[in-house]
């Protein structure tokens, strides 16, 4: 894709990912309509040719002390001027909705703030890391609206509804460690290591044969009044994969030369 001409997002593209930093420092990295726009062409890219996608923050500036920034939230500027018309067309939702349901996975690797907004891209990811400067909840009661992009849904699944009513119902804020113990990320690590591991689990996930990780990611979200038979068709369809053929030679083969040794 053309990582070229973005103003609110920093892209990246390698042979099985690409990575995405969120880019407006100065609102500290605040979810407007052109950040929504540009991670629609993301997504278009993506849903057209498959690939691991990493959302971060841009890192904060090791030689000023700045520290990293996922997403403070939505662009509040933005948001005070929004009426029921806006709310009805589902703005961040639309944009959180496709992210979550992308061909292949999706990580997101979170420094600092992760409020509103922010937490809501976090949550539609597949995978969510963290440091110990993470500071990650929806304070969105506290202005007078709701978390209505996800999180009244999504969050409950993730982390159990009491803690869920905590974060959407009395503000809570979880740091780096609370969202470890509750299960909201499931690594913690430094900030100057943050993204080396995100691309570590990226490439465990690019190990996988791209076809049977598509698969399971879209029978892991179906309905549970789907299964067990979309289970049955997608394991169908996998069974004459050539790459199932091929995968499970080499499985044989290095067995075989391990028992000659």
């Amino acid at each position: 894709m053309p990582v070229d001409g973005f103003g609110t997002l920093l892209v990246a593209e390698g042979a099985d990912r690409v990575s995405v930093q969120l880019n407006r420092p100065a609102v500290r990295n605040a979810i407007d309509q052109a950040m929504v726009d540009e991670l629609h062409l993301v997504c278009a890219y993506l849903e057209s040719a498959p690939k691991i996608l990493i959302i971060s923050g841009a890192p904060g500036d090791l030689s000023t002390g700045a520290k990293g920034i996922f997403a403070s939230g939505a662009d509040i500027a933005q948001l005070r001027e929004r009426r029921r018309d806006d709310a009805l067309a589902g703005i961040n939702s639309g944009i959180f909705d496709r992210i979550a349901k992308l061909p292949m996975p999706v990580i997101a690797a979170l420094d600092g703030y992760a409020l509103g907004g922010g937490a809501e891209l976090a949550y539609a990811a597949d995978f969510r890391l963290g440091t110990p400067e993470l500071r990650m909840g929806n304070p969105e009661t506290g202005l007078g609206i709701m978390a209505a992009a996800g999180a009244t849904w999504r969050l409950k699944e993730l982390v159990g509804e009491a803690v869920a009513k905590e974060i959407l119902l009395a503000g809570k804020i979880l740091r780096g460690e609370d969202c470890l113990r509750v299960g909201l990320i499931t690594e913690l690590v430094p900030s100057t290591e943050l993204l080396a591991a995100a691309n570590a689990l990226a490439d465990r996930i690019a190990a996988q044969d791209p076809l049977a990780v598509r698969i399971s990611k879209a029978v892991f979200h179906a309905p549970r009044s789907a299964h067990p038979m979309i289970d049955t068709l997608a394991q169908g369809m996998l069974f004459e994969s050539q790459a199932k053929f091929d995968r499970m030679q080499d499985f044989l083969d290095k067995k075989h030369d391990r028992k000659k040794k």
